[in-house]
């Protein structure tokens, strides 16, 4: 990934201080670091946050977090120096000049007390409601790269149109740009995605596929009768009850090769050339997580899988920040 050498599959924190969507408590730190550990112990060394994680007063808890398990960490030091710290800058309608987006970065640095961050992306557009903005930030990722305060730049939820404008600014600006989020799965493999992902092979950028498991529904555990709790019981009540089709091959495949469903899905995205980042709260996810790797898909696999998800009929609601 650019300058960065990243594990195939990263771990995602936007539920690390999020209590609104995913119950966030401080009581589970102790599990979120034995979570941390283990991930890198098995050779993760890609962790995905953002300076807008963490609800209320708890705004910024997850890079807070990222940074004390890093500082705690007790294995090698070459395996802590190797960890990639990949944080997205919110584009707030104050942050309106390069300078407010560099000051930031250095905010989100100091927070993880680290001396330089991976990579650091925007983590949307302003194109379609505040286009003047936009520039700025712009301006703003090619500062902090320039300046060291990052390794790497990149951006998240960036459609086709606005991916290839920025790629041809930062590299007029001699920027590099190394990496492109959007979220990326079984239930968003619409025409945008799929332009985003060939747009990205063009251009050597390489893609990060955030809620790879559709923020649950692709994990098996949830039915129209069996929903999570909150905000997102809603979304999956309207969704779920199209998703037979794909479900029902994901645990086809899943039973002959001894695998999990949350597996195999995050596996499709592997297969398909990305860098999938599932969200993790518990070991028990961890572990899960890891066993989507050192393996791969069939051709014949993957070709069901994507006849599966064309035939159900209900999608991902896709991000409303994505541009075109």
């Amino acid at each position: 990934m650019g300058p960065l050498t990243v594990s195939p599959m990263g771990f995602g924190t936007w539920a690390w201080g999020n209590q609104l969507l995913w119950g966030y408590q401080p009581s589970m730190d102790s599990q979120l670091q034995q979570v941390f550990n283990l991930a890198v112990e098995n050779g993760i060394n890609l962790f995905d946050t953002a300076d807008s994680y963490g609800t209320g007063r708890l705004n910024g808890q997850s890079e807070k977090l990222l940074g004390k398990f890093i500082r705690e960490f007790q294995g090698e030091k070459r395996i802590r120096d190797e960890i990639v710290i990949a944080t997205k800058f919110a584009a707030y309608p104050w942050r309106l000049t390069s300078g407010q987006f560099v000051q930031a970065c250095r905010a989100s640095r100091d927070r993880m007390q680290i001396e330089q961050i991976g990579i650091g992306q925007l983590h949307w557009s302003t194109a379609i409601y505040a286009p003047p903005q936009e520039l700025a930030l712009w301006n703003g990722l090619v500062a902090m790269y320039e300046k060291g305060l990052v390794k790497a730049v990149g951006f998240s939820n960036y459609g086709p149109k606005q991916l290839v404008k920025i790629h041809d600014y930062l590299k007029a600006r001699g920027v590099p740009l190394c990496s492109a989020q959007v979220q990326f799965s079984l239930l968003s493999m619409g025409e945008d995605q799929m332009e985003i992902k060939n747009i990205c092979d063009c251009l050597e950028i390489r893609l990060i596929s955030y809620s790879p498991l559709g923020l649950g529904m692709l994990t098996g555990k949830y039915t129209p009768s069996r929903l999570p709790q909150g905000p997102r019981g809603l979304l999956f009540k309207q969704v779920l009850p199209g998703l037979k089709p794909l479900l029902v091959s994901l645990r086809e495949i899943a039973e002959k090769r001894c695998k999990t469903i949350p597996q195999v899905a995050i596996n499709w995205c592997i297969c398909k050339g990305t860098i999938p980042i599932p969200g993790v709260k518990t070991v028990k996810q961890a572990e899960e997580n890891l066993g989507a790797l050192g393996w791969r898909l069939s051709s014949n696999e993957l070709l069901q899988l994507d006849y599966a998800a064309q035939e159900s009929p209900r999608r991902m609601i896709q991000n409303i920040f994505q541009t075109k």
